[in-house]
């Protein structure tokens, strides 16, 4: 069930050929993992020309890895379009780029990748080493594309750095730029230290992001009417069937559902199943919760029984939990799972 992209082949009618790739929202959102994207993408035939079309805060840093990997492996020529920011996580896949293109009022952000662990000191240095490992990896791929060394971009992403398209051109993270598109940010970049004021008073001006067009440039895809973009996230929310939280409160009376009212109650709703199932140590319910249209009351009572049917009962000859522990959920499990911030 893909939530925040979308892979599509142009018909053989269309001006351009080969496919259109669009991430527009949050890298592995939802606890939904690249391995559909992943599938999808080597669906395409061999060489097939990739467009991918990028307006992402970022996500989870070993989907935008793996993606980032796919890409390169793929044997057609990958253009990507940064149609609105490509942060965090996003700007890595942005790096996959065979030519990187941005419109004058679009952003690139870079920084050091973030992560939570639960645990006991030992814990916590196991996560500083991995993250520094994360980062080493990330450092290289920002460096291979920009030509600059890896010292220097090591140090742009502890700052947290933002590129507009000019800065970005000129320090290497792109390769050309296009004249300014209508853009809306449909993201929460109060998480960021550095946003861009710029950025900032656009958000905050535009109440209704969901009411909001992209206009695409004339040189890129407004030649044919299947190259028009769409929203994945828009097209699943409407989707028959498609899971969507419990209602908090009913609209008043006589009055439409608010669309962007719906998404981020969902969006919400969704990320609170997938935490609670991962401090659970259940990251596997989380899926099914979604398409049974849990509650979050529900959840926690299913994650209770669940983790009392597995654990037996302590008695005098059991081992105490200790570092000698077989099982160590509320640790491990999550100070494996990391993520960009973003």
């Amino acid at each position: 069930m893909a939530s925040w992209y979308a892979i599509r082949a142009r018909g053989p009618n269309t001006v351009k050929a080969g496919a259109e790739v669009a991430i527009y929202d949050e890298i592995g959102a939802c606890g939904v993992s690249a391995k559909g994207f992943l599938v999808e993408l080597g669906a395409l035939p061999e060489g097939t020309p990739v467009d991918l079309r990028l307006n992402s805060p970022g996500g989870s840093v070993f989907d935008a890895v793996a993606i980032h990997n796919a890409l390169k492996r793929h044997e057609g020529t990958v253009t990507v379009w940064i149609d609105g920011i490509a942060a965090s996580a996003a700007s890595y896949v942005a790096m996959a780029g065979d030519e990187i293109v941005m419109p004058e009022n679009a952003f690139l952000m870079i920084h050091d990748p973030a992560g939570l662990v639960m645990g006991t000191a030992e814990d916590m240095r196991a996560m500083a080493e991995a993250l520094d490992k994360v980062k080493g990896s990330l450092v290289s791929g920002y460096a291979a594309k920009s030509g600059r060394t890896t010292e220097e971009v090591s140090g742009l992403m502890s700052a947290e750095t933002w590129f507009d398209a000019s800065d970005a051109v000129a320090q290497g993270f792109a390769d050309r730029l296009i004249d300014p598109v209508r853009i809306v940010s449909r993201f929460d970049i109060g998480r960021f230290r550095n946003a861009p004021p710029v950025l900032v008073e656009q958000v905050e001006a535009d109440p209704d992001p969901d009411g909001a067009e992209i206009e695409a440039d004339e040189e890129t895809d407004g030649d044919a009417e299947g190259d028009q973009l769409s929203d994945a996230d828009d097209e699943q929310a409407a989707a028959p069937g498609a899971p969507q939280p419990p209602a908090n409160s009913p609209p008043p009376s006589g009055a439409p559902p608010d669309p962007a009212t719906i998404r981020a109650e969902a969006i919400g709703h969704a990320r609170a199943v997938v935490d609670l199932c991962r401090l659970a140590g259940q990251p596997q319910m989380a899926g099914r919760f979604l398409e049974e249209n849990a509650s979050l009351d529900e959840v926690r009572t299913a994650l209770l029984a669940a983790k009392a049917e597995a654990e037996p009962e302590i008695a005098p000859h059991h081992p105490q939990p200790g570092r000698q522990s077989a099982a160590r959920p509320w640790g491990e499990i999550v100070a494996r799972t990391f993520k960009l911030k973003g």
